[in-house]
Formats: C-alpha cells, structure tokens, sequence
C-alpha cells in the first residue's frame, strides 16, 4: 500500500459534514465519467467518527485531487467478515496487479475503502460489528466522501458480508447510491453448504462478540470451496498482511449470515444492481440469487456467474473476469428509454 499523504487527512464529525453534504443536492454519480487514465497513483487515508468511534478510510486514485477538475465517479468497496479493506489493496510480487484500488483507479474511478468497526485500524468496542453496524459505519463515511468529492452518490463493490452491508446501506441510504455490485452475496442462505456449516457455531456466536481469525481459517476463504481456484501464494500475502492486527475478528456478520438473513430486501433496493457469483461458491447458491434478482424492482439488474472461481473472486486466479464485468456495469450509459 502507498504510503498515505498525512497533511490531508480528516477526522470529520456529524453536525459540520451532515450540513455540507446537504448543500450538495443529488448529484448523481452517473453525472461523472471513469475515463481511463495513466499516472502516478497517488493515495490518502482518512479518519470518519461514528459517535466517538475511529473508523480508518483509504482513497486511491491517479494523480492528486486539484481544485476545480471534473470530479471522477467514486467506487467504495466494502470489505466482509474475515479480512480487513487491505483485501483491495494487496501487493503481491512476481504475481500480478491484485490490488482492486489500483485497476479501478487506472480506469479512471476514485477508489475509496474503510476498515468496519473493530477491524483493521478502526477503532475497537465491545459491539460485534454486525450488518447494521455496518451501515452506520457507511454513513459515517459518505460523509468523509461528500466532503472531499463534492458528490452526493457513489458506486458500491461488496464481496461476500460486504455486499450485504453495501446492500443495507442502499435500502436505508438510496439518495447515495449510483450503482452496486454485489459479488458472493447471499440472500436467504438457502442451499449454502457453507452457512449450514457455519451455524453449527451458532450459539458461539451469540454469546460471544469475537472469534478466532488465524492464519489456517484466512487459507480457508480460498480453499474451502474449490481448491486451485485462487493461487495460494496470494493468500499468504493476505495473511501476513491481516495478522497484524491480531487472530480476532468480530461474530456479528456471521450470526446475521447464520440466523438473520436476509438482512437484504430486494423490494427496497432501488438502484442498478450487478450479482456476480463464482462458479464454486460455497455461499452464493443459484437458486437462492435467482429469487433475490428476480425481486429487484430496477430493471436495469445483472446477474453473472465467473468461471473458474470460488467464494472470494478478488483473491482469484482469474480475477480478471471480475474487474471486466464490474467496469462494464459501473460504466453503463445511461438508458435513454426506460
């Protein structure tokens, strides 16, 4: 990762940013164009307060902001329930471009991302960081964006428990979302062998706020469902870069995924939507996505199944399938006859 330009960073709170972002009227993040750029890629990082919780934020994009250029259309991408945003950003040698904010910001998008309450750099509580943590979370972070950006809507990338706080967030946020893409989602988690797994954890998970996250359990994100599928040189990178910040993570997205679901709506999710599931995902079962698609109220919706990857298709080997199908959704023209 880049190192972050300190003199820009910003702690911003509520009343002040609330305010500002209100002034900015709906402008739409469709009012912007991703046009492919080349560059140095430039980076900061940024501080949002849910309350008096820190909540890190990192931004990439090419080249500094400078007064008064045409705003770039901004991509967050949302991080699930066992890694930290430092799954968008990996550098891995002799590999490969693994970093999401890097191929994004090269296609001309202004890349933004957060570690989620008790992950990574943000800051630590006693809660469990669930889904609707989640969203607050989220909240605090448009914000920061508005801020900075100018903009009022934003495009929204989640993988697995990260698409569902993206999810959550555009039915309790619409006015701020442009466009979503939600990869390894699950809706009501019917025929996931996966989460029929997981919920033999379940009364751990509601009596306790944190589990146990180690080096053999980050392997597994890449393994579990169809070895071979993502380069396991790749995933040790990942796990000397999320040990550092300790072998706990918190429960509360894998109760939600457990015994809550959904926690997704898709009546009230409003925007354009891109489902895109691995071939072997353990989690993402085909049924269960054609029910939530199905039930999107926009017509403008995808669904796409990558071959040859998994559950995590940011880690996989043929993760050039995903970055394809996300710039082509997130750069659609604008339908002239709706």
């Amino acid at each position: 990762m880049m190192p972050a330009d300190h003199s820009r960073r910003a702690i911003i709170k509520g009343i002040g940013v609330a305010a500002a972002a209100g002034a900015l009227g709906a402008t739409p993040a469709q009012a912007t164009v991703a046009i492919p750029t080349e560059g140095e890629i430039w980076s900061n990082e940024y501080w949002a307060k849910k309350g008096e919780i820190p909540l890190w934020m990192f931004r990439k994009r090419i080249g500094a902001p400078k007064p008064g250029e045409p705003a770039r259309p901004v991509v967050f991408f949302v991080h699930g329930s066992s890694v930290t945003s430092q799954v968008f950003d990996l550098t891995v040698p002799g590999k490969g471009e693994y970093s999401l904010l890097n191929v994004f910001a090269r296609y001309g998008f202004d890349c933004w991302t957060m570690d989620h309450e008790n992950y990574g750099r943000s800051g630590r509580t006693s809660g469990n960081a669930d889904i609707a943590s989640g969203v607050e979370d989220l909240k605090a972070a448009v914000e920061v964006i508005a801020h900075e950006t100018g903009l009022a809507r934003y495009h929204f990338v989640g993988e697995s428990s990260g698409a569902l706080r993206a999810g959550a967030f555009a039915m309790a946020a619409p006015e701020r979302i442009g466009r979503l893409v939600f990869a390894a989602f699950t809706y009501k988690g019917e025929g996931s062998p996966t989460l029929a797994k997981r919920a033999e954890q379940l009364a751990y998970y509601r009596s306790h706020n944190m589990r146990k996250r180690d080096r053999d359990m980050i392997r597994s994100i890449a393994t579990r469902d169809k070895p071979g599928t993502s380069d396991p040189a790749v995933v040790e990178v990942l796990a000397d870069v999320e040990m550092q910040f300790g072998d706990q993570i918190p429960t509360g997205t894998y109760l939600d995924m457990t015994a809550n679901l959904p926690v997704v709506h898709p009546e009230k999710v409003l925007a354009p939507v891109l489902l895109v599931r691995g071939e072997y995902d353990g989690i993402a079962s085909v049924p269960d996505l054609e029910e939530f698609f199905n039930k999107l109220p926009n017509g403008d919706r995808q669904f796409i199944i990558l071959p040859g990857t998994a559950h995590s298709v940011v880690l996989a080997t043929n993760r050039e399938l995903f970055w394809h199908v996300t710039r082509a959704f997130l750069t659609m023209p604008t339908p002239i006859v709706t």
